[in-house]
C-alpha cells in the first residue's frame, strides 16, 4: 500500500497539478475526432495519386504524438530546448509523392499542437473554417472528384496481334485502362495494363471476354492499390 500511495502522490497528483486529467482526456478526444474527420475528407476529396487511405491512416498517430510532445515540453524550457536539439539530428526519409500530402500533414500537426496547448475550442473552430474554405475552393475550381484506388496490374499473353481488339475488350469492361508495356512475341503479343475495377463481376466479365479471344490467350491480374496512374 505504501508503494501505491507513493506512486499516487509523486506521479498522479503531480500530473494532475500540471495538466488536469479532465482537460487531458478532452484534448485527446477532440483531436482524435477532428483528425478522423479530416481523414475521411482527405480520402474522399483528396487529389493525390497515391493510396490516400493508406497515407491517411498515419494522421491519428501523428496528431496524438504531437499532442503528447507539446503537453510534455510546454511547462519546461529545458525540455523544449532538448526537443529542438533532438529533432535537429533526426532525418525523415519518408517519400512525399505529392505536395498535397505535405499540406495535410501540416494540418494534422496543427491540430495536435492545438490539443497539446490546451486549445480545443481553437482547434474545432479552425478545423471547421479550414475545411469549409477547402471545400468551397474545390467547388470553385471544379475539382470535386472521387478517385477509386482499386487499381490492378493486368498482364495478357496472347497469339492475337490486333492490339485494338484487346484494348476494346478491356475498355468495354473497366472504367480505366492504360497500356504500360507491349512486347511482340514470335506469335502474338505480351501486354501489360493498369486497370480499375469496381466489382468482382467486372473481373469475371473481363476474364471471360479476354480468355474467349483465343485458346492461347493467358490472363494474369494482380491487385496493386499503390500504383500511380
Amino acid at each position: 500500500m505504501d508503494i501505491l500511495q507513493k506512486i499516487q502522490e509523486k506521479y498522479i497528483l503531480e500530473f494532475n497539478a500540471n495538466i488536469p486529467i479532465d482537460e487531458f482526456i478532452l484534448n485527446i478526444l477532440v483531436v482524435a475526432i477532428l483528425v478522423s474527420l479530416l481523414r475521411l475528407y482527405y480520402v474522399r476529396f483528396g487529389n493525390a495519386v497515391s493510396n490516400r487511405q493508406k497515407f491517411a491512416s498515419n494522421f491519428l498517430p501523428l496528431a496524438l504524438a504531437t499532442l503528447l510532445i507539446i503537453m510534455i515540453v510546454k511547462s519546461s524550457i529545458a525540455l523544449s530546448l532538448g526537443l529542438v536539439g533532438a529533432l535537429s539530428i533526426v532525418r525523415f526519409r519518408a517519400a512525399i509523392k505529392d505536395p498535397e500530402e505535405l499540406t495535410y500533414l501540416f494540418f494534422v500537426i496543427g491540430l495536435g499542437l492545438a490539443g497539446g496547448a490546451n486549445q480545443p475550442i481553437l482547434a474545432i473552430v479552425a478545423f471547421v473554417f479550414i475545411l469549409l474554405l477547402l471545400f468551397i475552393n474545390k467547388l470553385l475550381t471544379g475539382k470535386i472528384t472521387f478517385k477509386s484506388e482499386d487499381k490492378m496490374y493486368v498482364n495478357i499473353n496472347t497469339d492475337i496481334t490486333d492490339l485494338g481488339q484487346i484494348t476494346k475488350v478491356l475498355s468495354d469492361t473497366f472504367s480505366y485502362v492504360d497500356l504500360k508495356r507491349m512486347d511482340t512475341l514470335e506469335n502474338g503479343l505480351d501486354l501489360s495494363f493498369i486497370c480499375k475495377a469496381e466489382s468482382l463481376e467486372q473481373l469475371s466479365k473481363a476474364k471471360d471476354a479476354i480468355t474467349g479471344l483465343s485458346k492461347a490467350t493467358r490472363l494474369s491480374i494482380v491487385d496493386q492499390p499503390d500504383l500511380i496512374v
